[in-house]
């Protein structure tokens, strides 16, 4: 949806949250007392006061799954920050219908970027995630390839994962001809698709090519433990346990063994030999010990991984970032750290042309 579809009214909307997000931090925590949870963080007062907001508002898990990517897709495109096009924007056709957006501004020998779009496996596309895709091309340097996986329940576990797989081999193909080196792709994911990205990194570990990092934000890594966080949030208005709930049901057919590492990385035999990681948490999110467990486990097992932990923040902050600075301010500091690894990368590795 472009900024032009808005309704006067979802114009007014957005110019009111941006306005109060603006507000000194002093006055917005008079109008929503920041909370505080068990690890001793006090969350941002602008998402503070962004989750009074929005807490009692419409549940979109109420509503049949189309209707709810319809809702959704509106309140992401109202939520982005409006980021300045790259010099391409081009679909990538990849095959069996499956659809990707490439965005370069023409230093495709920074590296490639394999993105995948948060959503619970049920809502979410490539264009209400337009936003973090335009920062991380802008920010890194790299061209970033987001992939329209497919969805359920229309297409339940394992859709989304085979299309991630038909993916990376596309780019690993189609890399050079771009310019880039298809041994600096970095594969990444947000929630759903920090899943998706985990997965894929375990599917391509013998591969000839494998990703040089996995970026693993809020990610989803386990649906056999149950873990604090998801107890001390569950009535979060960013991802709450009914919510969560919701997913699971639209996402997994009956019978579907939860601990099939495609479901769960993190119940892998074996975590060994994988690519280096980012792992990015908030300090608000149910999925937070998710994401804690499976960066312990990769570097348990020998993986460089580095956490990068926004205390004050919550589920899906990348969404935020017109309404929110501190979510603006954080999804920079992912950006930047990604950029620091292809710098430190470009400087120790010898390129290597595809063969």
């Amino acid at each position: 949806m472009s900024a032009q579809t808005f309704t006067a009214a979802q114009r007014l909307q957005r110019g009111l949250l941006v306005l109060l997000s603006r507000l000194p931090a002093s006055l917005q925590r008079m109008l929503a007392r920041p909370a505080t949870n068990t690890a001793g963080d006090t969350m941002a007062p602008d998402v503070a006061l962004l989750m009074k907001l929005t807490e009692s508002g419409p549940d979109y898990s109420d509503l049949p799954p189309a209707e709810a990517r319809a809702t959704t897709e509106r309140d992401l495109a109202l939520f982005a920050s409006r980021i300045p096009a790259c010099a391409v924007e081009e679909e990538i056709e990849i095959g069996d219908g499956l659809l990707a957006t490439r965005y370069s501004n023409g230093t495709p020998d920074r590296g490639l970027v394999l993105f995948f779009h948060g959503g619970g496996f049920v809502i979410g596309s490539r264009a209400s995630y337009t936003a973090p895709a335009r920062m991380l091309a802008h920010g890194t340097g790299a061209d970033v390839v987001s992939v329209e996986y497919r969805l359920a329940p229309e297409h339940p576990f394992p859709a989304a994962q085979d299309d991630a797989l038909l993916a990376w081999h596309h780019v690993v193909e189609h890399a050079a001809g771009w310019g880039a080196d298809p041994h600096r792709i970095v594969v990444a994911g947000e929630s759903a698709g920090g899943n998706i990205a985990a997965v894929l990194c375990q599917q391509v570990r013998d591969e000839a090519v494998r990703p040089m990092l996995q970026v693993l934000i809020q990610p989803v890594t386990d649906l056999v433990e149950h873990r604090p966080s998801q107890d001390e949030f569950a009535g979060s208005p960013a991802l709450s346990a009914k919510q969560v709930a919701w997913f699971v049901d639209n996402y997994l057919p009956d019978g579907t063994d939860v601990a099939d590492p495609r479901v769960s990385p993190y119940r892998a035999a074996s975590l060994d030999g994988l690519p280096p990681a980012i792992v990015n948490l908030a300090g608000f999110d149910p999925l937070h010990d998710d994401g804690l467990a499976y960066a312990t486990a990769l570097l348990e097992a020998g993986v460089p991984t580095q956490v990068d932990r926004e205390a004050g923040l919550v589920h899906g902050y990348l969404s935020y970032t017109a309404i929110s600075p501190s979510c603006r301010e954080a999804t920079e500091r992912l950006v930047a750290s990604v950029s620091t690894v292809l710098d430190r990368a470009a400087h120790t590795t010898p390129t290597r042309k595809a063969s």
